[in-house]
């Protein structure tokens, strides 16, 4: 099997009038590369962060061996819900990539594509779902998938994935392909931003680049 490794970076924007951004994400490198992005609901800031914070702690302190089975990220996403329970909302959605694998869990609304380098973005998330970290009545939805080289992936909050088709979504990323790849982010928030930001956005992409 050839051996991969990834590059993954992001940006998030406020929505216009407001101060505070009740979208969050996080990047984390080692031990293996993970991703994940969370939207708060209403006055919500903190729980979008609350979750990521606790979902950081639980990745640095898990085994190479957990990380990539699904039950462990079902798993993580009831505890998530156990712990927002009473406070305000979050979805929540993310992504571990180990060789040429990509693990992950969604819950609510957030999204992740898959855009393979021949080209077609793909859904990796069923549709929106209602219940969020929280709610005490999730359903997390866990997926996993074998990448590429050179596949992306992208995960986006609502605020980003809602103004744009899945060919106004591609023909973003591959418009900055030969740019650095953190201009990948930058590229989909333009154009998700074009008649105004309304909600915040947030776009978390990876890439898979070889050895």
């Amino acid at each position: 099997m050839e051996r991969v490794r990834a590059e993954c970076y992001g940006k998030s924007l406020i929505q216009q009038g407001r101060t505070a951004n009740e979208d969050a994400f996080v990047i984390i490198r080692e031990p293996v590369l993970v991703a994940a992005v969370a939207d708060g609901a209403g006055n919500a800031e903190q729980a979008a962060r609350k979750a990521l914070r606790i979902f950081e702690l639980w990745v640095r302190r898990a085994t190479t061996e957990e990380i990539p089975i699904p039950t462990t990220w079902v798993s993580w996403a009831k505890k998530l819900d156990s712990a927002l329970l009473g406070g305000c909302e979050s979805t929540f959605l993310a992504v571990a990539v180990i060789e040429d694998r990509l693990t992950g869990v969604s819950v609510g609304d957030s999204r992740a594509y898959l855009l393979p380098f021949e080209g077609g973005l793909h859904f990796l998330t069923t549709a929106p779902q209602k219940a969020r970290l929280g709610s005490g009545n999730v359903q997390p939805f866990p997926f996993n998938v074998r990448l590429q080289s050179r596949d992306v992936v992208l995960l986006m909050t609502d605020g980003a994935w809602t103004p744009l088709s899945p060919y106004l979504i591609e023909r973003a990323v591959r418009g900055v392909m030969l740019q650095h790849f953190s201009e990948v982010p930058v590229a989909v928030l333009t154009a998700a931003g074009k008649t105004g930001r309304w909600d915040d956005m947030t776009v978390v992409a990876m890439r898979l680049v070889g050895a």
